[in-house]
């Protein structure tokens, strides 16, 4: 089964270029990993169990889609001081590969920022983008991006950080754009 966090992972990768980045993204000497706590798309499922079991956390819980079921969805609750508290954890996998990571919370205290200044002392400053009422910041490495993501809906903020890996993701769309029967490529 596939839950509205597959609808939310296409939402967030049909809004989001995943070529070109703004011009104080570049000048961040790490060109291509984008990672937050130690969680990096293109990562391997059991890579990423080991980070939830070295942070004292839950693990993983996966479900394979049924159209395809090379895709699963996973989740996981983290508790760690770092991150400010509890975090749920989603990923997006093909192939035991995570196309695409969330972590999100609620923004009590100043988690927020902390999460904005720890993605901005690794990857340099951008402009922050509004649309209603979200505000999102974006980070993109050769194929890859960072996104951080924040909101207040009824007087609650709640903050998010994805990281998406194109190029898991558009291998995945080219597999399922060959016919039966045609054999890989």
């Amino acid at each position: 089964m596939i839950s509205w966090t597959s609808i939310l992972s296409l939402a967030l990768l049909a809004s989001s270029p995943l070529r070109g980045a703004p011009a104080a993204s570049r000048l961040v000497s790490d060109s291509s990993v984008l990672q937050f706590h130690g969680f990096e798309a293109g990562a391997r499922l059991s890579e990423i169990e080991a980070r939830l079991r070295r942070l004292g956390g839950g693990r993983l819980r996966c479900d394979q889609a049924k159209a395809d079921r090379r895709v699963s969805e996973c989740r996981a609750v983290i508790t760690d001081a770092d991150l400010g508290g509890t975090v749920n954890l989603w990923v997006s996998a093909i192939d035991s590969v995570a196309g695409v990571i969330t972590l999100s919370s609620d923004a009590a205290g100043d988690r927020l920022d902390r999460w904005r200044r720890r993605i901005e002392a690794s990857y340099g400053r951008v402009g922050a983008t509004v649309r209603g009422s979200e505000w999102m910041m974006q980070w993109v490495r050769r194929g890859r991006m960072l996104r951080l993501t924040w909101r207040t809906d009824h007087g609650a903020k709640a903050a998010s950080v994805s990281l998406v890996d194109g190029r898991v993701l558009d291998g995945w769309g080219r597999s399922r754009a060959r016919p039966a029967g045609s054999g890989p490529s």
